[in-house]
C-alpha cells in the first residue's frame, strides 16, 4: 500500500509544484525555499538536533511552550522546527528569534522515502516530533528505518478525520504502528488513535493551554484599544472564506450601530478579498496595517491584516466570537481568548475541538450559537451586559488555567525517547 502511495506522490509532484507556483502570486513565501521541499538544505545547527513538525501557524504557536521546554531540558541541543506553509515559518521566526541559533526552521520535503531519506541524513534528528494530526506514512517509515523514535504529541482526531483515514486504514494502520508514543489531548482522542494500531497512547491535555499571553502582545493590545476608542469591540478571530459573507450580511439588521466589529481572516491571503467585501457593503472600514492614529469615528470594521497579533487583538477586544464554526469547518483554537479572560462564543460547526469546546460552555466561559444573526445578537447582548461579560470573562480565565499542564506530562514521555 505504501508503494501505490509513494507513486501517486511522484505522479502528483508536477500537480503539487504548479499549485505551490500559483499561491505563490498571492503569498511569495511559497516560492522561496522550494529545494527545501525537496530534501536540500544548506547548513545544519552544529548541536544535536531535536526536530519538532509545526505544518502551519496553529501548530507552530501550539508548539511553542514544548519547544521552551525543551531547549531548557536540553541545553546542549538545538531544535529544527519544520513547516509546510509560509505562514508557519514567518509564525515561527516571530516566536522563537529569542532563541538564536538554537532553533532552525526549514520546510519538511515531501513525503516520498528518498526526499525525507535525505532530510534525516542530513539533519540526523535525535527524534521525530509531530504535532497533532500530521500522520505523514514515508516519514514514518523512513524514521522508523533510520531508528529515529517518532512521537505524536498534542494529538487530536475527530470522527470525521477518523472516517477519512480508515477509507486508507492499511495504509494510516502501518504509519500507526510507527509511532514510538503518543501525547493525546482527550480520552476520546487517545481511543480513536488506538483504533489505529498506535502502541503507547497516553492522555497528556492540550499543549494550548500553556500557551500564555506575551507581556509585549498585552501591551500592544492596550495600545490597540485605545486607538479604537470607547466603542465595543466584537472581534471576530480566524474567520474562513464564507463566513465574513454570513456575518456582514447579518451585521445591519444586529443593531450594534455603536459598536466597533474587528475581523480577523484565518489565512493572510485572504485580507484583500475581505477588505473587498466590506468595502462592497458601504461599511466604512480601516485596516489594522494602516492603522498610525486614533480611528475616526464612522469607521464600522477594522480589518486585522496583521501578523502574529492575535494575542493584542484578543487582549483590545470586549467579546469574541471563534470563526471556522459557523460553516462546517471544524472550529479554530479558543484556548488563547479564555486565557486573556474573554467572553468567547462559538457556531455550531467545532468537531476538531469537541471537547475543549463543550467544556468551556460547561465551565461558563464560551456560548453556542446557531448562525451569524443569533452570534451577533449574543455579542450584542455580552457589549451591553458588563456584569455578565465581566463574569464570563472570569469563567474563560479560570478555565484556562485550570487545564495547564499539559507540556511537563508531554516533556515526561518524551525523555526515554530523547535518551
Amino acid at each position: 500500500m505504501r508503494l501505490l502511495y509513494s507513486f501517486a506522490w511522484w505522479l502528483a509532484l508536477p500537480l503539487v509544484l504548479g499549485r505551490l507556483w500559483l499561491r505563490g502570486r498571492k503569498e511569495p513565501g511559497y516560492r522561496q525555499h522550494m529545494a527545501e521541499r525537496f530534501g536540500f538544505y544548506a547548513g545544519r545547527p552544529a548541536r544535536q538536533v531535536l526536530w519538532v513538525h509545526a505544518v502551519s501557524v496553529g501548530e507552530t504557536r501550539a508548539a511553542e511552550p514544548l519547544v521552551d521546554a525543551l531547549l531548557r531540558d536540553y541545553p546542549d541541543h538545538a531544535i529544527l522546527l519544520t513547516h509546510m506553509t509560509p505562514t508557519g515559518r514567518a509564525t515561527g521566526k516571530s516566536l522563537f528569534e529569542k532563541h538564536g541559533d538554537r532553533l532552525m526552521q526549514c520546510y519538511l520535503p515531501y513525503d516520498t522515502g528518498f526526499m525525507v531519506a535525505r532530510f534525516l541524513k542530513h539533519f540526523q534528528p535525535r527524534i521525530c516530533i509531530l504535532m497533532e494530526t500530521e500522520v505523514w506514512p514515508n516519514l514514518i517509515a523512513q524514521c522508523v528505518k533510520h531508528r529515529v523514535p517518532v512521537a505524536l504529541v498534542n494529538a487530536r482526531l475527530s470522527e470525521r478525520s477518523l472516517a477519512k483515514a480508515q477509507r486508507l486504514s492499511a495504509l494510516m494502520a502501518d504509519a500507526a504502528r510507527g509511532f514510538s508514543c503518543v501525547a493525546a489531548q482527550t480520552e476520546a482522542d487517545a481511543e480513536r488513535v488506538r483504533r489505529f494500531g498506535a502502541p503507547n497512547v497516553s492522555v497528556t491535555g492540550s499543549i494550548k493551554f500553556d500557551v500564555t499571553p506575551p507581556e509585549a502582545m498585552l501591551a500592544k493590545g492596550a495600545e490597540l484599544r485605545a486607538m479604537m476608542g470607547s466603542k465595543p469591540v466584537l472581534l471576530c478571530a480566524s474567520t474562513r472564506e464564507g463566513e465574513e459573507d454570513l456575518i456582514l450580511d447579518a451585521l445591519g439588521n444586529a443593531g450594534l450601530e455603536d459598536a466597533l466589529l474587528v475581523i480577523v481572516p484565518r489565512h493572510p491571503q485572504r485580507f484583500d478579498e475581505v477588505a473587498a467585501k466590506v468595502a462592497a457593503r458601504g461599511l466604512p472600514v480601516q485596516r489594522r496595517s494602516a492603522l498610525a492614529a486614533p480611528l475616526a469615528g464612522n469607521v464600522r470594521v477594522l480589518l486585522g491584516d496583521s501578523m502574529g497579533e492575535m494575542f493584542a487583538y484578543y487582549a483590545a477586544c470586549d467579546v469574541a466570537f471563534i470563526g471556522g464554526s459557523l460553516l462546517p469547518l471544524g472550529g479554530q483554537n479558543l484556548i488563547e481568548a479564555c486565557a486573556v479572560g474573554k467572553p468567547v462564543l462559538i457556531g455550531p460547526h467545532t468537531f476538531n475541538f469537541s471537547v475543549v469546546s463543550e467544556e468551556a460552555i460547561a465551565a461558563g466561559a464560551a456560548l453556542r450559537v446557531d448562525d451569524s444573526a443569533a452570534m451577533l445578537d449574543a455579542a450584542g447582548r455580552l457589549l451591553h451586559d458588563g456584569v455578565e461579560r465581566s463574569r464570563m470573562g472570569g469563567n474563560a480565565a479560570a478555565f484556562a488555567c485550570q487545564h495547564r499542564g499539559a507540556t511537563g506530562r508531554t516533556v515526561a514521555l518524551l525523555k526515554p525517547l530523547i535518551s
